[in-house]
């Protein structure tokens, strides 16, 4: 394909980091590309504004970086309506027509990568080298999606009679909500409209009140690689108005599939409004991920492992472990190893700073509730080998816990932030029982050589998604989805594009054979 030029117009933001480390106290900027820094909602292909906008902050300092469009219910209920006059035309584009257009599309997300990166860092708070990732992670959904969308393929069916010929075909379901967390503010995107423009749905998009610029820069670049107007919407809204926009998602009778990732609790409160006119949903929710390493584990190869899957994003992702569980034989290594891991590979700091691996949390409200965490487990016994404190703004120190029981809070509900509590286990069975005890599976990990026992472990474990020997799971080629109240459905592998296609079977009779 050609390549769209966009002029190197741009735009600067400075702020100073109020954070401790004397190498935070310094001049920060937000330098991209003027189209990529969008702050209108997007709707039936034209930038639409608002009767008044909120505030995008910087996590790490706290200064405001943008003002975005605060739309309503009036604006998104435009959304649904443009979305749902642009489907008949869509869904008659042929699978290679969609195919290519979304290839555009991930072309130019890997074009404007480190644009896309800053602005995923500004915004979220991630470190530079995560945000590339996440880029990276969210364009390959648009490169596989394009890949599925030519195969989409219904069945012919043995006919129990002579005179008839049956069929399964496979059609889109119609206009999708496409409601998405914070943490992951592209590819959350990417993972369902992919799936979702693939399969010949339109979409609106509600992305989080705290990263919106990210969702709207991939509508820039939609509308730059030809994808029609009305097919991809966004209506970014403030957290006031987040209940009002998001009933008008989930009730408006020209919607017919919402997909959601956050919160259960949240989960749970869509899945009621959908009810009463029988949406198609998928629910990715939360987690509470076990990371369990056994006796006959390669120590240091799982030491990485927890510091990988723990420490991404500062522990703000749903598949985070949550829970460490280390088999007494080598338990005292394993917690030595761990805790000069921590010493020598974690540096907080703003995202845009080369060294930075720890960036801040979202807010003030997830930083209090890991020091709630941390609180807790002390008050029941458990010691801090490392970090334990809150810093200034949303940052936290990266923090070790050891004597952790099952009664503390840290074991008992989901943290989204930096603590590592290690709970000591004798048996695989112990490890089981207390790995399975929760009432979410949506990710587990383990560590082991021991061929047998990953079999074992890896059957019995109640998730939906185990790594064994790997603390770094997700991929566009396999399933994302959890078992339990984590969720329902799966995003990704040939299996998420089926998400939204319904089934018609077709019985074609009287014929003379």
């Amino acid at each position: 394909m050609s390549a769209v030029f966009v002029p190197r117009t741009r735009c600067f933001l400075r702020h100073v980091l109020p954070g401790p480390p004397a190498a935070m106290h310094r001049l920060y900027s937000l330098d991209v590309t003027a189209p990529l820094l969008r702050t209108q909602g997007y709707v039936d292909g034209r930038w639409i504004s608002a009767a008044s906008v909120f505030p995008v902050l910087d996590p790490a300092t706290g200064q405001e970086i943008a003002r975005v469009a605060d739309c309503g219910p009036a604006e998104a209920k435009q959304a649904v309506d443009a979305a749902y006059r642009a489907f008949d035309g869509w869904r008659r584009h042929t699978a290679k027509e969609r195919s290519i257009l979304l290839r555009k599309w991930f072309d130019l997300m890997t074009l404007h990568k480190q644009d896309l990166a800053k602005l995923v860092t500004f915004e979220c708070g991630k470190p530079m080298a995560e945000s590339l990732g996440e880029v990276a992670y969210s364009a390959s959904f648009l490169e596989w999606f394009s890949e599925e969308a030519r195969r989409v393929y219904g069945d012919i069916v043995s006919s129990p009679a002579k005179d008839r010929k049956l069929f399964l075909l496979k059609q889109p379901v119609g206009v999708s909500s496409i409601i998405t967390p914070w943490n992951f503010p592209s590819a959350m995107i990417t993972r369902k409209v992919g799936a979702a423009l693939a399969a010949g749905c339109t979409v609106v998009v509600k992305p989080a009140e705290d990263t919106p610029l990210s969702a709207l820069a991939l509508a820039e670049l939609a509308e730059q690689a030809g994808i029609p107007a009305g097919v991809f919407n966004v209506v970014p809204c403030s957290r006031e108005r987040t209940p009002a926009v998001g009933e008008v998602l989930c009730t408006d009778p020209l919607v017919a599939k919402i997909s959601f990732t956050g919160s259960t609790a949240t989960g749970k409160v869509l899945l009621k409004m959908a009810a009463d006119t029988v949406k198609k949903t998928s629910m990715e929710l939360g987690g509470h991920a076990p990371f369990i390493v056994f006796d006959s584990a390669d120590i240091d190869k799982a030491v990485g492992g927890a510091m990988a899957s723990k420490f991404r994003n500062s522990g703000q992702t749903c598949v985070c472990s949550n829970r460490f569980l280390v088999q007494s034989g080598i338990y005292d290594r394993f917690m030595e190893k761990l805790g000069r891991a921590m010493d020598t590979e974690l540096r907080l700091g703003h995202g845009s700073e080369p060294d930075t691996t720890q960036g801040p949390l979202i807010n003030s409200r997830a930083a209090e509730k890991v020091v709630q965490q941390v609180s807790d487990a002390v008050s029941r016994g458990a010691k801090v080998l490392k970090g334990g404190k809150r810093l200034d703004g949303s940052f936290m120190e990266p923090t070790l816990l050891a004597d952790v029981t099952t009664d503390m809070l840290c074991t008992r509900e989901e943290t989204f932030g930096p603590l590592l509590p290690v709970i000591r286990f004798d048996t695989e069975d112990e490890a089981l029982a207390i790995a399975n005890a929760s009432n979410v599976g949506l990710a587990g990990y383990f560590y082991s050589q021991d061929i047998s026992q990953i079999w074992r472990v890896a059957e019995e474990l109640e998730v939906g998604i185990v790594g064994v020997n790997e603390g770094l799971l997700s991929t566009p080629e396999c399933t994302f989805g959890g078992v339990k109240q984590s969720g329902l459905g799966r995003e990704g592998a040939k299996y998420g594009i089926e998400e939204y296609l319904d089934v018609k079977y077709m019985c074609l009779g009287g014929l003379k054979l």
